[in-house]
Formats: C-alpha cells, sequence, structure tokens
C-alpha cells in the first residue's frame, strides 16, 4: 500500500470527526459507511487517528501530517509508511523506550513539549506525577479483566492455546493487550468480567455484609455492582440509572453472571424520588458520578484535543446534586462511596469537602487511584459515613 492512499484514508476519516461522539462510536459508523475501506485501510486509519490525538495539545501550529508522523512514532514500535516518509532517519529508532523516542523528537523539534499534551494542569488533584502522566497518554491502555479465583487456570488455558499475551494482577486480575477479542479466545463468557484494574480496586472500599441492602444509583452497565455482588453475593440491591439502554445491558452482564436478587429502577436522580424511593433505607450506596472521564483520556485520547475546560464546573454541580438527592436515603452509620474517573480536583476532592460541609457524614479514607503508570485507568473513590441525626445537624 502506498503512502498516499494511507494518507488519504486517514485525512478522510480526520477531516469528518469534530469530537461531537466518542472516537470509537464515529469509526463503527464511519466504516459502515464506507465498505470500500478493505481491513487494512480501517486498521492503519485507526492506528493513526489515534495516534494522531495522543499528541493532544502540543506542536499545535505544525502541519497534520508532520503531527501525525511524530505521533505515531512515539506511540507505535513498529513502523510506517508515515514515519518513513516524514521521519526516515527515526525508523531505526521505532521499537526504542518510549524515554529514548521522547528525547529524540525534542531534538529534532526543540518546541515539542510533553507538558502540552494535557492542557488541564491547573485543575489536577494533588499527588499526581505530572511526568508519568503526560508520558502515559503516548502509551495504550492495557484491556484488563476480573477472574473468579476458581476459573482463572481455565481463562489461562485459553489465552495460552491462542498465543495472547498476558499478565496476572493478584489473584483475579489479567492484563491483556489492548484490542484482545475475548469472544473470540475465551469459550464461556461467564468466566470473566471486563473491568479496568482501577476500578476493580475501588471495591477495597466497598466492605459490604451479608444480607445488607446496597443501592447502585448510577449503575451504568453495571460493573459495580458486578463487584460489590462478587464480594459478597448475599445482599440486596438496587441499580438504577437514567438510561434505559445501559439498564438493559446491565441486565445482559447480570444474566451471564448469574445474578437474580436484585431490582431495576430507571431513575433521574437530579429529580425528587420519593414517590418511587419512600420507603427505601440503603446500608451502602454506590455514586460513580457522571464526570469528565479524565482519568481515561488515555483510552479516549480525542478528548485531550476537543474537551471544554468550562464542562468541569458543568460536572461539578451535577455531582453535588446527585449526592444530596441520595444520602436522604442512607442509614445512619453507613457508607456512601463516591467514586470518578477524573482526576480534576473539582471532581473529587472538592465534592467530598462539599459532602463534609452539608451533610452528617465523617470521610472515612478516600484516594486517588493513579492508574498512569499501570498501563490503566486513573479514578478517585471516597468512604464516607453517615453519622446519626441529631436536631439542629447539617442535613442541607
Amino acid at each position: 500500500m502506498r503512502v498516499e492512499h494511507q494518507i488519504r484514508a486517514f485525512e478522510q476519516v480526520f477531516e469528518g470527526y469534530d469530537g461531537a461522539m466518542p472516537l470509537h462510536r464515529y469509526l463503527v459508523a464511519y466504516f459502515k459507511q464506507n465498505k470500500q475501506m478493505g481491513s487494512s485501510d480501517r486498521r492503519w486509519a485507526t492506528r493513526y487517528i489515534y495516534s494522531y490525538f495522543r499528541l493532544g495539545k502540543t506542536l499545535a501550529e505544525f502541519a497534520v501530517l508532520e503531527r501525525l508522523a511524530i505521533a505515531d512514532f512515539l506511540c507505535n514500535n513498529t513502523s510506517s509508511l508515515i514515519v518513513e516518509k516524514f521521519l526516515p532517519e527515526l525508523v531505526s529508532q521505532i521499537s526504542a523506550d518510549l524515554g529514548t523516542k521522547l528525547k529524540l523528537i525534542v531534538e529534532k523539534y526543540p518546541l515539542f513539549n510533553p507538558k502540552e499534551v494535557f492542557a488541564f494542569k491547573a485543575l489536577l488533584s494533588d499527588g499526581i506525577d505530572e511526568v508519568a502522566f503526560d508520558k502515559s497518554f503516548f502509551i495504550q491502555p492495557d484491556l484488563f479483566i476480573r477472574v473468579r479465583g476458581t476459573h482463572i487456570q481455565a481463562v489461562i488455558n485459553q489465552l495460552q492455546a491462542n498465543n495472547i499475551s498476558y499478565v496476572e494482577i493478584g489473584d483475579e486480575t489479567i492484563a491483556l493487550p489492548n484490542g484482545t477479542k475475548l469472544e473470540q479466545v475465551i469459550s464461556d463468557p461467564r468466566l470473566y468480567q471486563i473491568q479496568d484494574l482501577s476500578s476493580q480496586h475501588t471495591g477495597t472500599y466497598f466492605e459490604p455484609n451479608k444480607y445488607d441492602y446496597w443501592w447502585d444509583a448510577c449503575a451504568a452497565s453495571g460493573g459495580k455492582s458486578l463487584l460489590l455482588h462478587s464480594l459478597e453475593p448475599n445482599i440486596n440491591l438496587l441499580v438504577s440509572d437514567l438510561r434505559e439502554s445501559s439498564l438493559l445491558n446491565l441486565q445482559e452482564r447480570f444474566q451471564l453472571a448469574g445474578i437474580k436478587k436484585y431490582q431495576l429502577k430507571a431513575m433521574d436522580l437530579l429529580q425528587n424520588n420519593d414517590q418511587i424511593l419512600h420507603d427505601y433505607a440503603f446500608d451502602g450506596i454506590l455514586v460513580d458520578a457522571p464526570c469528565s472521564g479524565s482519568g481515561t483520556w488515555g483510552r479516549t485520547p480525542e478528548m485531550l484535543c476537543f474537551f471544554q475546560e468550562h464542562k468541569v464546573e458543568n460536572y461539578a454541580k451535577l455531582q453535588k446534586a446527585i449526592a444530596r438527592n441520595v444520602i436522604k436515603y442512607l442509614k445512619d452509620g453507613k457508607p456512601l462511596i463516591y467514586m470518578t474517573c477524573s482526576v480534576f480536583k473539582a471532581e473529587n476532592e472538592d465534592v467530598v469537602a462539599f459532602l463534609l460541609e452539608n451533610f452528617d457524614l465523617k470521610l472515612e479514607k478516600m484516594e486517588l487511584i493513579k492508574g498512569y503508570d499501570k498501563k490503566a485507568d486513573s479514578m478517585f473513590v471516597a468512604r464516607l459515613i453517615k453519622q446519626e441525626t441529631t436536631l439542629g445537624g447539617a442535613n442541607a
């Protein structure tokens, strides 16, 4: 395939993308509409556009194709026609480690600044290693699966039989190359759950007890509920979300996991839901709040270019409103688990500070889960305990 052909395929995809929908969804729709593109065209166009967006805001004044060559060199260990055309002197270094390749690019392009890849440094939560964080955007995150201890050897056997590289992490987690088609490798989908490493770590904050009644208030497709259930199968569970499509996906995942004991409700948590929940009282509430998703931009690097800073404040208001509307259904002495997949302080520590100031809650522990040095997402989790209500207490 000639480089001009690859460039044309990339440019057609790139010029039509405006950030209005996630890039992976756009590509699915684009390839469906352009069936004349062969598998090689699709593969190279996908590689190029994801690499391109991983440069974020740095070298913004450079021509698109030169930026693409720089990005593709940094993000991949196998050469491409675009690198050979624009950076022929660096082709021999394509398999070098990222640190070496970054130095080579800085030498050739003194204006290149990895610190400009992520343009929202002033908004970050405390404790982030900015150098490691910036480097992480040039690395494709892994695909993580959670496997029951009794099934892990069966899964490993199938991975080995299909020559799939993997890394065992702990007793129940396996890291795989991103893009691994698990449905073609593991015969029984009931053996595993796809769940990011940091997302799995949030489960250490749940601490459910047998026969507890828990509410997963922003359940989406049910990943946290599945994790909660794996920690304590003998719980009662209410799952809710605004989007019925997510709840349909949740039901499919619950069926595969063999979970039958749960209630499901479509709810808008920005509204008063007393008519639905008037007599409910929970032993634990999970709030995996809608957020900027900034801790997952290694998987969605287009956000480095298209995200607008003002949205952080909007998300923070949304998170506070949701938390305000669920706390009243929590029993005294029981935990509210607040989570985001954000690295922004306004969505994390600042929301916790708001909750502590306005409600009878005590912070037991919180953590920014740093996945950027583990080829995983970064997340935030806090465990807050509702205090016994007293007259005159802060119940704003």
